[in-house]
């Protein structure tokens, strides 16, 4: 599954130190996130903006003219000064981390949290509702579901939520069975 809740501390104080200037001045913390999700996906797909980005070489001002040419009014004075100091700091190979670790710091202030559910056979949209329904009643916060399909999972599901996994699946249960039949067998 493609989520994931690891980030370094550095990227997680630098998401949360924009987090925190979003919130406390014109701008919206939403706008600042998808600002972030379309930088990131320039970078995702330009391998090599991504590297130059990253490469030591490259003079910090001399990144910073590349950086104020493609992203220049472009994006918010806010975003545009927090590249800048990315930049000063040599932290802009720490981007995409610090992308990610904004997305999740601003849906915990929202009060959503992210779902993968993995199931055999797709969901359709009223099932998958009630999935949506009931995880958020369980968890007492908005959850955000993400559908995958994995048929050797034969039945139920797998649901993952930040670094914990749940699984129903029928696949666990016959393991699980399998394994206490194994174990009460005489040796």
């Amino acid at each position: 599954m493609p989520h994931t809740t690891h980030f370094s501390p550095t990227a997680f104080n630098y998401a949360r130190s924009l987090l925190e200037l979003a919130n406390e001045g014109q701008q919206q913390a939403q706008a600042i996130a998808e600002e972030l999700r379309d930088i990131r996906q320039v970078i995702d797909a330009n391998p090599t903006f991504a590297l130059y980005l990253a490469d030591p070489a490259i003079s910090t001002a001399e990144r910073g003219e590349v950086i104020k040419k493609i992203f220049g009014g472009r994006v918010s004075k806010l975003l545009e000064d927090f590249l800048g100091v990315l930049n000063e700091k040599g932290r802009l190979d720490l981007f995409t981390e610090i992308a990610g670790a904004y997305g999740e710091l601003l849906e915990a202030q929202l009060g959503k949290v992210e779902v993968d559910v993995t199931v055999a056979q797709r969901l359709d949209d009223q099932q998958l509702e009630q999935v949506r329904q009931r995880v958020s009643h369980a968890l007492k916060r908005d959850a955000v579901v993400h559908q995958y399909v994995d048929d050797s999972i034969i039945g139920g599901m797998l649901l993952r939520v930040q670094d914990q996994l749940i699984d129903a699946s029928v696949q666990y249960q016959l393991q699980a069975i399998k394994n206490r039949m194994m174990a009460s067998i005489p040796r």
